[in-house]
Parts: C-alpha cells; structure tokens; sequence
C-alpha cells in the first residue's frame, strides 16, 4: 500500500445540495471502504453544476464541466453513481457520460487516451428494477473511454417495486450489499496500483 491513490465520486443524483440523496448514502460507503485501502477521496454533485449538454471537453459559455473534468483527470479511481429512474441511469448521468465523450480525441504526453491506468466502479440505486442493465451501460460507456472495470466492480441496491423506503432510510446496510462493497473496492483499489505500478504501453 506504498502508492497513494485518489477516487473522485461523482453523484448523478437529481437532488440539488443539500437534499438527502440515497445515491450519496451509498456512493459515501463505497468511499468509506476504499478509505480502508489507503485512497483519499474527492466528491462532486453533477446536478450542483452548470454542466452543458455536448460531447466537447469545453462547451464554453459558463459551462462548468472543464473543471470538474480536472478533478476526474486527477483521481485514480471514478466511483459514478447514479439512481434508478423509469428503469434507467438519471438524465445527469448520461449527461456526464456524454461530456466524458470527449476523452475519446484527448491523449497523454506519450500519446494514449487520457484515461488509460484509471479505474471505474459503478453504483446504483434505487426502488425498481434495472441496476444490471444501467451498469452494462455505465460500464460499457466508460470502458471505452478509456477506464478499466474491476471484477465485481458494480455495487447496487433495488428495494421493493413501487416500495416507499429509499436505501438512506434503511437501518443498516444489507449484508450482500456490504459484501459487494468490500469486495469492489478491494478490487479496484488492487487494480489502480497495478495499473500504476504499470500502466498500459501506447499502442
């Protein structure tokens, strides 16, 4: 545990600051868990931000996404988290996916993608079914811009269909999903260090 890594969680959310926020809740004890790995944390709520709709790295006119997009360039590890909606990811996340779109023409000093050596967990929840199709497409989203995807690496909750309780009300963590969370951040904390011990050649 010699190296020191970052993970920057970015909350997709549709509640504005300082709104209770399941996503949050879980996306906190992911956090919490790699904190147990030695990686420091960053947090950004997207809907807080004025971020533009485009698949540019800077769409300019007040757009707030290039420096946010810093702080996802500086960490190790994006833990992206997002609710269930009408059976998909929330209009905020595919916002973000489609702003980190741009990632596919920016290279590094050497030439490969900027997100090549950096490693992706993804997080959802919510009170219907889709967790297993939203993090096919979170995960497919940010394999190809460059992310690498632990084994395991997606952390979910589904409550009850059409259920009234939200997963920050509930009084403990479930069990298998505090096994997930264990087991994912292991992972990618694992992972991150390889990548960094060694990172991937230019092609």
């Amino acid at each position: 545990m010699d190296q020191k890594l970052t993970a920057l969680l970015i909350n997709c959310t549709l509640k504005p600051s300082p709104a209770g926020s399941s996503t949050e809740v879980l996306g906190e004890q992911v956090l919490d868990a790699l904190a147990e790995h030695g990686v420091t944390a960053d947090r950004i709520r997207a809907v807080d931000h004025d971020i533009r709709p485009g698949v540019q790295a800077d769409m300019g006119d007040g757009d707030q996404w290039p420096s946010l997009r810093e702080r996802v360039l500086a960490a190790d590890i994006l833990v992206f988290a997002t609710p269930t909606w009408m059976g998909q990811h929330s209009s905020v996340a595919q916002r973000v996916l489609e702003r980190l779109d741009a990632e596919l023409s920016e290279t590094d000093e050497q030439g490969r993608p900027t997100l090549f050596d950096k490693v992706a967990l993804a997080v959802v929840v919510g009170n219907e079914d889709g967790a297993h199709h939203i993090a096919a497409i979170v995960f497919q989203s940010l394999n190809d811009v460059g992310f690498t995807i632990p084994a395991q690496g997606s952390i979910y909750w589904n409550g009850e269909a059409m259920g009234s309780t939200d997963y920050k009300d509930l009084p403990e963590t479930p069990e298998k999903v505090a096994q997930t969370i264990t087991t994912a951040a292991s992972n990618a904390a694992h992972l991150a260090r390889a990548l960094k011990a060694s990172a991937y050649p230019k092609a």
